[in-house]
């Protein structure tokens, strides 16, 4: 049962919203990105500039206040923000396949880092503790989070890891992983199949911010059977996930086509440990 009061959850929603823009929005951005009527985003908005919490600039655009967008400790950071719009995506997802869900972030080393997961409730299933730190070259998370990292940045990655493999069929030279992540930046998407962890599959897609960085990752993981059986089915379940949480951190489309080999938006189109 819902147990969300409606009223509190539109004014975390838009809180969460202004927490991630840079830029002051107009009134009908927060109308289309909310989908709620335009009377309620204005009582909403009206109401928090009442409080202090936002403040409207000239042009009648809304922003958060600064110190709150710092140090106020409701907001959490990116990754509270994060898991807060990702978490009842995730679970949808879980409850619709009754496969294991992941959101992971990029770490320092270029590794991919769990913050949220909704674990399959089928007897045999793909699972990893949370704040597990997978590595970058060898789960399909971590390779889509690398894909579209600047080339510096991918080239130091691969000059101070060591590319060992778990098993054998775990690619380990560096020009097998380049090719890995040109055909993610391709596709829009990654999958693995037993290169991580034998018997485990996984399909994952980017997630991306205001500004159309790739800030995290969302993976469908599953044991190799059910992936063959289901793989279209997971493709489009986790390429619209991975949209509509981009959407809620504020991300937009580009209306121009992309190149290949760019920063670009995806296409519409597991056992412990990874996928």
């Amino acid at each position: 049962m819902n147990t969300q009061v409606k009223s509190a959850a539109r004014v975390l929603d838009l809180l969460e919203l202004l927490s991630s823009r840079t830029e002051p929005m107009r009134l009908n951005e927060l109308v289309a990105i909310m989908g709620i009527p335009k009377s309620s985003a204005y009582g909403l908005v009206s109401t928090l500039v009442a409080r202090g919490y936002v403040t409207k600039d000239s042009a009648d655009r809304y922003i958060l206040v600064e110190s709150f967008r710092q140090g106020f400790g409701w907001v959490g950071g990116f990754e509270g923000l994060l898991t807060s719009v990702s978490v009842p995506i995730v679970e949808e997802i879980r409850d619709r396949l009754d496969e294991t869900v992941f959101v992971c972030v990029r770490t320092e080393h270029q590794d991919a880092r769990l913050i949220a997961k909704a674990v399959s409730r089928q007897p045999i299933r793909y699972d990893a503790s949370e704040q597990a730190s997978l590595p970058g070259y060898g789960t399909v998370m971590g390779r889509v989070l690398l894909a579209w990292q600047p080339p510096e940045k991918i080239d130091a990655y691969f000059a101070s890891t060591q590319l060992s493999p778990f098993n054998d069929r775990t690619p380990t030279t560096e020009s097998e992983i380049r090719a890995a992540l040109a055909k993610i930046r391709a596709d829009g998407y990654g999958t693995i199949v037993d290169e991580y962890a034998l018997g485990g599959a996984g399909i994952a897609s980017p997630i991306r911010n205001a500004a159309g960085e790739v800030v995290a990752v969302l993976d469908i993981a599953t044991v190799t059977a059910r992936f063959e059986l289901r793989r279209d089915e997971m493709l489009a379940a986790v390429l619209d996930g991975a949209e509509r949480i981009s959407l809620r951190l504020g991300y937009r489309r580009p209306t121009e086509p992309s190149t290949a080999g760019t920063d670009s938006p995806t296409k519409t189109s597991t056992q412990q440990g990874d996928a």
